[in-house]
């Protein structure tokens, strides 16, 4: 059985993992945003979704930013966001 296999279930769960990360980044000030090391596109991506009012097409971006995360190694995005959570602001 080939190792890189993924169900359609895993693949949609760990899709939606993403999206909610990118929801969790868009609540974010700037500032901590240009610390994380993010890439052009995506803070781009977030910035644009902080624009939108209307509920569908702030949802698409979403969906996009987790489409742009799926590219970057989201680890490193997770341990900031813990960090900010718990207050330490320091790297």
């Amino acid at each position: 059985m080939d190792t890189d296999y993924k169900s359609r279930t895993r693949k949609k769960n760990e899709d939606k993992a993403l999206q909610r990360l990118g929801e969790q980044l868009v609540a974010l000030p700037l500032g901590q945003l240009e610390t994380m090391g993010l890439p052009d596109e995506l803070l781009t991506a977030i910035e644009l979704a902080r624009r939108i009012r209307s509920h569908s097409a702030k949802r698409r971006q979403i969906q996009y930013i987790g489409v742009l995360m799926r590219h970057i190694d989201p680890q490193p995005i997770e341990t900031a966001l813990d960090r900010i959570r718990s207050g330490n602001l320091r790297k």
